[in-house]
Parts: C-alpha cells; sequence; structure tokens
C-alpha cells in the first residue's frame, strides 16, 4: 500500500475492539482498515483490511458481537496486531489521518496496542477527526453526529461497524457535508434560511431521490458520477459541484490540522462531551436553587429512568423524581482533585472537570439512578458499555468520588462557564465575575482540599459505545479557607 514518496495522500483509518466488561480490562483491536484517499479528488487510491486476534479470545464478550458482529470464530486463524504492525505502521506513518472520532477513540486503542508489542507508534503528519469537524461547521442538523446517524440523513445505507466499510461511508459523508457547505457558502441568503427552517421541520435539507438521481437546487447541479474505486465501495453524487471539483483544502481550511497527543488518562476522564448541549446543561442565571434536593430529601422508590425524544427520531434518557427532573445539591464537598484541562471541546476550549469526595447518601441516589439507567438502556437494545457515575478505584472502594463539569459556550473567539460561581468568605456570599476566560484562576479557586457547595444536573449519555450519566454543575459556591 505505499503510495507517492512525499505521503501527501490522507489515511482514512478506523479499528474494531472488543468492548470491556470489568473495571481495569483493556481494549483489544479485532479489526484494522484504511482507504488512501487523494487529498485533490477525494478518490480512493488503495485500501488494506484484516482481521486481528487478541491474545485473549475470551474478551469478545457477547456485547463485543453485538457491537461489530465480530466473533472468536471469525478471528481465530487471523493474525496477531504484531504481525500487521509493520503494515499498518507504513501505511499511516507520516501521512495526515482521518477517521471520526479517532483522536479519542482510535488513536489511543492504536497507541496502546503498539506499546503492548514494544514498538514506537506511526506518528501522522495532522490529524482531521470528522467528528470534531462537522460538529463545529455542519451543526446540529444531522442529530447527534454518530456516523450512522449522519449517513441515515443523507440516505446513503446503515453503518456495518466494519472497518473498511466505515471508513468509506466516513469519506462519503465528510463529501456531502462539504458540498452542503459549498453550497451555503455560494448562496447564504437562500441555503442558510432554508437549512434552519428543514432543520426545524426535522428535515434533511436535502432529500435522496435514488441511487442515481440528479439533484437541482435552484441553479446548482449535483450529478452523480462514477469513482475510481472498487465496484463495492459506497459512491454519492457530490463528485462535481457545480461543475467544480471538491478539494480537501476546502474541509482542512475549516478547521486547523490538529497534533495528535498521547492520552493515558482518557479512560478516566467522563467518556462523553456533548455535540449538541442537553436540556439539563443549559441554566438560566436567574434559576433559584428551590428546585435542587439534597441526597436526604430524594426518596429512592419515587427515582424513575424514562425515554424522551431527541434528534430526528431518537430518544435518551431522562431521570425523574415523582415526575420533575432530578437535580441535586450537596454542601460542603471536598474537592479531591482540582481542575482538568487535558482535554478541548470542538470550538477549542478546555473541557473543564474536577473530582470531589462523594458521601454516603449521595453515592445511595447515584447508584439508584444508575442501576434504572443502564437497566433501561439494556432493555432499549444498547450495546454500549455503561460506565457508573460513582467512581470507586480499586483500593480505595471506601472513598468513592464524583466528577463534576462545568460546561462551557463560547462567544465569538472567547470562552465563557455557563456554571454560575460564588465565593462565600465570612458568611457572605457573592458572585465571581471573571473579566478573562482564564482557567487557572478558576483552578486556583478548586484546589484540592477546598469545601464546595455543588448545585448539578444529572445528564445521562448514550456516544461512541460509551453510556453513562454526566453530572453538569448549574452553581457552585466556594468556600473560601
Amino acid at each position: 500500500m505505499a503510495m507517492d514518496e512525499d505521503r501527501s495522500e490522507i489515511a482514512f483509518f478506523d479499528l474494531e475492539t472488543t468492548i470491556p466488561t470489568q473495571p481495569g480490562q483493556g481494549y483489544s483491536i479485532l479489526e484494522f482498515g484504511s482507504i488512501l484517499v487523494c487529498p485533490k479528488k477525494l478518490v480512493e487510491l488503495d485500501n488494506y483490511s484484516t482481521l486481528v486476534r487478541p491474545y485473549d479470545l475470551s474478551r469478545i464478550s457477547a456485547r463485543s458481537v453485538r457491537c461489530n458482529g465480530i466473533t472468536s470464530d471469525d478471528v481465530v486463524g487471523a493474525p496477531t496486531f504484531a504481525e500487521i504492525a509493520n503494515r499498518v505502521y507504513d501505511i499511516l506513518h507520516g501521512r495526515i489521518w482521518a477517521g471520526h472520532n479517532i483522536l479519542r477513540f482510535d488513536c489511543p486503542r492504536l497507541r496502546e496496542a503498539f506499546a503492548e508489542i514494544n514498538r514506537p507508534p506511526p506518528e501522522p503528519k495532522g490529524t482531521i477527526d470528522s467528528l470534531a469537524l462537522l460538529t463545529q461547521r455542519f451543526g446540529r442538523r444531522a442529530g447527534d453526529m454518530k456516523m450512522a446517524t449522519l449517513a441515515t440523513y443523507f440516505g446513503i445505507g446503515q453503518q456495518a461497524h466494519r472497518s473498511l466499510d466505515d471508513v468509506r461511508m466516513n469519506l462519503e459523508v465528510i463529501k456531502y457535508c462539504a458540498t452542503v457547505l459549498f453550497m451555503e457558502s455560494s448562496l447564504p441568503d437562500m441555503f442558510i434560511t432554508n437549512a434552519t427552517a428543514s432543520s426545524s421541520n426535522g428535515n434533511a435539507l436535502v432529500e435522496r431521490a435514488g441511487p442515481n438521481a440528479s439533484w437541482h437546487l435552484s441553479n446548482v447541479q449535483i450529478r452523480n458520477q462514477p469513482l475510481s474505486c472498487p465496484s463495492n465501495q459506497i459512491t454519492s453524487p457530490v463528485e462535481s459541484v457545480a461543475q467544480k471539483e471538491i478539494d480537501m483544502g476546502l474541509l482542512r481550511g475549516q478547521m486547523e490540522i490538529q497534533s495528535l497527543q498521547t492520552d493515558e488518562t482518557m479512560e478516566a476522564e467522563s467518556p462523553f462531551d456533548h455535540p449538541e448541549p442537553s436540556s439539563a446543561i443549559v441554566s438560566d442565571a436567574s434559576d433559584s436553587c428551590n428546585n435542587f434536593l439534597e441526597p436526604d430529601e430524594v426518596s429512592i422508590p419515587s427515582i424513575t429512568a424514562i425515554l424522551v425524544p431527541f434528534y430526528r427520531g431518537t430518544q435518551r434518557i431522562q431521570i425523574l423524581h415523582k415526575e420533575a427532573a432530578l437535580r441535586l445539591s450537596c454542601t460542603g464537598l471536598n474537592v479531591r482533585f482540582g481542575i482538568s484541562t487535558k482535554f478541548v471541546d470542538y470550538a477549542g476550549q478546555p473541557r473543564l472537570s474536577f473530582v470531589v469526595d462523594a458521601s454516603t447518601s449521595l453515592c445511595r441516589v447515584l447508584d439508584a439512578c444508575d442501576n434504572l439507567a443502564q437497566r433501561l438502556s439494556m432493555d432499549s437494545s444498547r450495546s454500549s458499555e455503561w460506565r457508573p457515575v460513582v467512581i470507586r478505584k480499586p483500593g480505595f472502594w471506601t472513598s468513592p468520588t464524583i466528577r463534576l463539569h462545568i460546561p462551557t459556550a463560547t462567544d465569538g473567539d472567547t470562552g465563557r462557564w455557563t456554571t454560575e460561581i460564588y465565593e462565600k468568605e465570612s458568611g457572605n456570599t457573592q458572585r465571581l465575575v471573571f473579566s478573562r476566560y482564564e482557567v487557572e484562576e478558576l483552578d486556583g479557586l478548586l484546589s484540592p482540599g477546598t469545601s464546595v457547595d455543588a448545585y448539578f444536573s444529572l445528564d445521562p449519555y448514550d456516544y461512541q459505545q460509551s453510556a453513562g450519566i454526566r453530572l453538569v454543575a448549574q452553581k457552585l459556591i466556594i468556600c473560601s479557607k
């Protein structure tokens, strides 16, 4: 699969892996698939895929099989990762990497696999994560931005959850999004208005009439043209846009290519960063604290978990207490670990969170919520790995903690925290006003050992095969030392 010496091709790749079924268990790669794409014409030049036999076949659980369909029998005769490592390295090293959610999932798994065989991993020239790119530039019109949702939105088929099929679908989704963005930039008054109206009506901006359809939008015509790729590759009518070639530069110009960073603590962080703000995250500045319950005020039998409508026919879990959204307040929480700034959101702003000790009464409520939400998730035939909201580390079972998230919003080039933050000193409580978006200032306030009163919402998520409950801070009162 060696191509140009300058390695200018874009390497789209995808991994299929096992799903951990117990704390501390890692992932095992079951399949690697990649295509090399011409950055000027966006056509597939070469491809490679293979199943991979993990060293421990027992890691292929029923949950893993439900996710990607790969069984132990499928991989028993496949090469190990050590046997394909040279090929994978040659495909990826020194090229631009592209894929859906690769920065959060595929890249860390790839580095782990090379570390297990004591080999240095390949390094990219740059990375294009289509999840981040499309969430930032294409917006909310396609729902939760999962690959399956995007494919359904554009009518290009069902996601197979197999590596080679998924990377080809990834390329096609990018072409469709690039086409829509191109048209919107050409006729902004017409298409931006139509996109807003269409999104509010729950319909796609452009509806596909058939596999070989010609689309007519005003004076812009998109025609189906063959791609120089294998016959089983998904084709799309986006090779020509107003008789102009789509250049990958149109996409790369939308997003600065990110350098890949090693992230050994990825799994310790909350695995979900909402591409779409949920109602639980939005907080009105005048919202009182009367709607928040202390853990001892919560009646466990009165807690329920239900499915509510989300985007474009999808559903999400909501946790209720006596038929109202459950929101909790806790006083005197001890900060165990201060502000984490290791990760950024899709606008480049730090994604902030901190860890506090959890009391017995709080754990009792959150464990009950966890059990109900997880059961509903399983009853809904969802295969995502459930991550407990209460963190109990081996050797520290009697010292549970929780992670509180501080959501941010972006106004132009600047960011702001949407959490109301107050400081209490000598009996007086005063709201803090930050003149600048300085994480260091907030980090100094929430240092380990600080006592904080927290008012937070429970925001269930199910995203990229990870599910759980995210605790979103609506209001914090920091007690001065």
